[in-house]
């Protein structure tokens, strides 16, 4: 991820950081880096399409100079943008208002230029005409974090409920990901293994990770990955209603899958 995205980062921040005023100083020593593990603007089942809005709130005492770039969608697009001290900068469908895509699917990369990031608030939610389905926030994380086991809970697949699992691998390395499906914990019901090329996301059906699986409810999957710029998560749609709840991953059980040492 570093080789892809830091020159771009470089070159935004320079420009705006020149482009303020003496009065109003920045931080240039330290980028600070999170992560929407998704945001998106895609046709679903159902004729559904998915969005997400977002919202980046400056709660210091400066202004901010914040880069944003959609690491896996095609050409790497990207943005900055200053905000005040106390503004909020909204974005509706920031896939289509903030990079003028129509179809997009990505983790969303927010960078702060200072020791502390802007607060992030995005919500994936469904359209349909002029249907608007129930919003679900998406959690961010810091983009350094990283946990070798991720545990993804809550999980089903029926005739009621269907389950996308995201891998996102923004490293410049092949991924390669372990997955154990479980009803009880450290109990596997299936196991898969899975290579995600570099500054590649994967949104998977669930089903197609685990094919024997036909159908079943409360289910956990557990993911290890030994590579870093690693992000997961998962996505619950209730059929009738065509609402969605986001599972962010917890760390992970200390049962090792075989993977890393």
């Amino acid at each position: 991820m570093k080789s892809l995205l830091i020159p771009i980062l470089l070159a935004a921040f320079t420009t705006a950081a020149f482009a303020q005023s003496a009065s109003a100083p920045i931080d240039t020593t330290q980028t600070t880096s999170v992560i929407v593990p998704v945001v998106g603007s895609v046709l679903g089942m159902n004729g559904v399409v998915w969005k997400t809005d977002v919202e980046l709130t400056n709660d210091q005492t400066r202004e901010l100079v914040v880069s944003l770039i959609l690491p896996t969608a095609p050409d790497q697009p990207a943005m900055i943008t200053n905000i005040s001290p106390g503004q909020t900068v909204r974005f509706s469908d920031i896939v289509g208002e903030a990079f003028g895509m129509d179809r997009a699917m990505s983790p969303l990369l927010v960078s702060t230029m200072g020791r502390r990031s802007v607060s992030v608030r995005a919500t994936v939610y469904g359209t349909r005409g002029a249907e608007v389905f129930r919003p679900e926030p998406v959690e961010a994380e810091r983009a350094d974090a990283f946990f070798p086991v991720r545990y993804l809970p809550g999980l089903a697949f029926n005739d009621d409920f269907r389950t996308n699992i995201g891998l996102a691998n923004l490293g410049d390395e092949p991924a390669t990901f372990v997955l154990a499906l479980q009803r009880i914990t450290g109990r596997n019901v299936a196991v898969t293994r899975v290579t995600v090329p570099p500054n590649t996301l994967w949104h998977i059906a669930i089903q197609f990770l685990f094919p024997l699986i036909t159908k079943g409810e409360d289910f956990s999957t557990l993911i290890e990955t030994p590579s870093r710029n690693t992000f997961v998560y998962a996505s619950v749609i209730e059929n009738a209603t065509n609402t969605a709840k986001f599972v962010h991953p917890s760390m992970g059980s200390p049962i090792n899958l075989g993977l890393t040492p």
